[in-house]
C-alpha cells in the first residue's frame, strides 16, 4: 500500500482556498502512472511545529503504482512546484505539499525515507490515514495506526486535527 500526505495551508492564485488546491491536487495525481484508489476526507489542522501560520487541510489518498519510490517522489516535486510551491524554509507556509508516508512496507534510509520518519507522531498524518488504512501497521514501529494515535502526545486532538 503506497501512502500520500496532502496538505495545503496558503491560497493559490489558479485554485484558491487550500481546500481547493487539495482536491486540484487529488486530480491532477490521478493520471496515467499513479492511480488514487482512496482519499481520506480532509481536515483542518494546526501547523506543526506551532506558529502563526495559517491552519492547513490535510489529508491521505491511497496510491496504486508501478513508479519507484524515487520517481513517484519526483513526480509529486514538480507537481508541486506546478501547482506554485516554492522550498525555501523548512515548515515554512506552502501552497501544496505532498509526502510520500509509506511505499508496502519498505523500509529505506536514502532519499525518500520510508517510512516517512515523522509521520508516526503526526495527528495530521494518523487521523486520516487511520480513516483510509484502518489497521495499517508502521514497518518499523511494528504498530497499528490505531495504536499510534492513542500514543500520540495530545490524544485529545480535537482543535488540533478537525473534519472539514
Amino acid at each position: 500500500m503506497i501512502l500520500l500526505g496532502i496538505g495545503s495551508n496558503l491560497s493559490s492564485l489558479s485554485h484558491g482556498h487550500p481546500l481547493a488546491t487539495c482536491k486540484a491536487a487529488v486530480e491532477a495525481i490521478n493520471c496515467e502512472n499513479v492511480a488514487i484508489v482512496k482519499c481520506s476526507c480532509w481536515y483542518r489542522t494546526a501547523p506543526v511545529p506551532p506558529s502563526d501560520q495559517p491552519w492547513y487541510v490535510n489529508g491521505v489518498a491511497v496510491l496504486e503504482t508501478a513508479l519507484s519510490p524515487g520517481d513517484l517522489l519526483t513526480f509529486l516535486q514538480r507537481l508541486e512546484h506546478r501547482f506554485g510551491r516554492v522550498r525555501a524554509v523548512r515548515d515554512a507556509p506552502r501552497i501544496l505539499d505532498l509526502d510520500l508516508l509509506a511505499y508496502g512496507d519498505l523500509v529505506r534510509q536514502e532519499k525518500p525515507v520510508l517510512p516517512h520518519p515523522r509521520m508516526s507522531n503526526r495527528g495530521f498524518v494518523l487521523v486520516p490515514l487511520g480513516e483510509v488504512a484502518p489497521g495499517w501497521h508502521h514497518p518499523v514501529l511494528g504498530k497499528t495506526v490505531e495504536i499510534l494515535i492513542e500514543e500520540l502526545p495530545f490524544r485529545n486532538l480535537s482543535g488540533q486535527v478537525e473534519p472539514i
